[in-house]
C-alpha cells in the first residue's frame, strides 16, 4: 500500500461518563510532562490476516477487527475468536487498496443492531468490479455474536472500476448522530478525473447522511442540498485519499488525515459542524501548491500539519486524539503514523495551530490504521498484529 493509501472516542454520552473527556494538556495546563514515554505492547500477534481496523462500540468485553478481505473478527476479553462475526468476502474484491476497510456500528446499536461497513465490491449485477459500497447490516435475531450476512442493505455506491487506488475507506457516525463516509478521488495520480474540486462528484468528498431514511436522506444542513449540478450528499470536498479521519468530541473538532501525491502528507482540522470545507485537492498538497510555483487559496482550508516523503514515509494514516485515562498526560494529543515510515506522532491543536508537536520515538512497521476500545484506550494496527499504546518506563 502505498498499498493501502490513504466507534469514535468520546462521541456517546457513555464514554463521556467513563473518561470525563477532560483535556489535561488544555490551554494553559502545559507542555507534555518532562519525560514522558509511550510504548507499544502487543495485544494479539497471532490468527490476524490483513486487518485494517478496530472498535469497541459496548462495553461488553467485544473488540471488533475488520480484516482487508472480508472478514469481521472479534476479540473477546483479549482473546481472538475462531469464528467471524461478518464474512463477505464473496462480495469483497480484496488487495492492494482494495478491501474491506472499516465497519460502524450505529448510535442505537444495542437496541436496533445496525451497523455499517465499507468496502470495494466485485462485480454483480449493477456493480462493476471496483465500486465503493456502504451497506448496512443486522445481527442475527438468535445470536448476537453474529451478523446475518443476508440482510445487506445497500446505502450508497459510487463506481470506482478505472482504476485500484484511492479508494478512501471510512464509514463512521458523527456527533451529530449522521453517517459519514470518506471517498477517495478516484485513483491514479494528480487527480486524472478532476474529482477534487468537482462538487457534482461523490468521489473526492466526505459524505454526510441521515440514515433513519431509506435507504438515506440528505440532512438539510449539507453545504449543496438543491443546488443545481451539486451532490446534497457531500459534507466537504478537496480530499485526495482521506484514508482515516475522526470527530474528537470534547473539542468538537474533526480531524482528517489525507494522503497526500508524491512529495507531502497532511492533516486536516476543523469544526465538526461547519459544512463545506474545502480541503485544496489537487490545488494544493499538503500546505504547497500541487504541480504549480503559485496557486489561488481563496476559500481553501490549509492543513495544521503536513509532512515530506524523507526517511521512507509514504503514506499518513490517521489516528485519533487520546481520551483514555490510562495516560492522563497525552489527553487531548491526536495521534497518527504513516504507513511505510511506521512512527508514532502526535500533537494538540490550539488556537488554530498544531502545538506540542512530539515524535514519539517508535518503530511500528506497516501501520495501516488505529483503533480505540470503549475506555478510550489507544490501539495501533501493526502487520498482523494489533499493539496497545501504554506509558514506558
Amino acid at each position: 500500500m502505498r498499498s493501502i493509501e490513504r466507534a469514535l472516542l468520546c462521541s456517546s454520552a457513555m464514554v463521556m461518563a467513563i473518561v470525563g473527556c477532560h483535556d489535561s494538556t488544555a490551554p494553559g495546563d502545559g507542555t507534555l510532562p518532562p519525560g514522558l514515554t509511550l510504548t507499544a505492547d502487543p495485544f494479539i500477534t497471532t490468527g490476524l490476516s490483513s486487518p485494517v481496523f478496530l472498535t469497541q462500540p459496548l462495553n461488553d468485553g467485544r473488540i471488533f477487527v475488520v480484516e482487508q478481505t472480508g472478514t469481521i473478527r472479534v476479540i473477546r476479553n483479549g482473546v481472538l475468536q475462531t469464528t467471524p462475526f461478518l464474512d463477505i468476502t464473496s462480495k469483497v474484491t480484496s488487495g492492494g487498496e482494495r478491501g474491506l476497510f472499516s465497519v460502524a456500528f450505529h448510535p442505537q446499536y444495542a437496541t436496533n443492531h445496525f451497523f455499517y461497513v465499507y468496502y470495494t465490491t466485485q462485480a454483480s449485477g449493477n456493480l462493476a468490479l471496483g465500486d465503493i459500497v456502504v451497506e448496512r447490516y443486522t445481527t442475527m435475531a438468535l445470536d448476537p455474536e453474529r451478523a446475518d450476512a443476508t440482510s445487506a442493505k445497500l446505502i450508497i455506491t459510487t463506481a470506482h472500476s478505472l482504476q485500484s487506488n484511492h479508494n478512501g475507506g471510512l464509514v463512521s457516525f458523527g456527533l451529530d448522530g449522521m453517517l459519514y463516509a470518506g471517498f477517495g478521488d478516484g485513483g491514479g495520480g494528480g487527480d486524472p478525473y478532476q474529482t477534487g474540486q468537482d462538487q457534482n462528484a461523490l468521489l473526492g468528498s466526505l459524505l454526510r447522511l441521515d440514515v433513519s431514511g431509506d435507504p438515506y436522506t440528505i440532512p438539510p444542513g449539507n453545504p449543496y442540498v438543491g443546488q443545481a449540478n451539486k451532490r446534497g450528499e457531500i459534507w466537504a470536498k478537496g480530499l485526495r485519499n482521506p484514508w482515516r479521519y475522526t470527530f474528537d468530541a470534547a473539542t468538537n473538532l474533526l480531524y482528517i488525515a489525507d494522503v497526500g501525491q508524491n512529495a507531502r502528507e497532511e492533516v486536516d482540522v476543523a469544526p465538526a459542524t461547519q459544512a463545506g470545507v474545502n480541503y485544496g485537492w489537487s490545488i494544493m498538497e499538503g500546505l504547497s501548491c500541487y504541480n504549480a510555483t503559485s496557486c489561488t487559496q481563496t476559500g481553501l482550508t490549509l492543513p495544521v500539519i503536513d509532512y515530506t516523503h524523507a526517511n521512507g514515509a509514504c503514506s499518513i494514516t490517521g489516528g485519533y486524539v487520546y481520551r483514555g485515562s490510562a495516560i492522563p498526560g497525552i489527553r487531548g494529543h491526536y495521534f497518527y503514523s504513516d504507513y511505510c515510515a511506521g512512527f508514532l506522532r502526535s500533537f494538540r491543536y490550539e488556537n488554530g495551530a498544531a502545538v506540542d508537536q512530539k515524535d514519539w520515538g517508535l518503530t511500528l512497521g506497516n501501520v495501516p490504521s488505529f483503533g480505540v476500545d470503549f475506555a478510550g484506550e489507544l490501539y495501533i494496527i501493526s502487520g498482523n498484529s494489533i499493539l496497545k499504546v501504554a506509558q514506558g518506563n
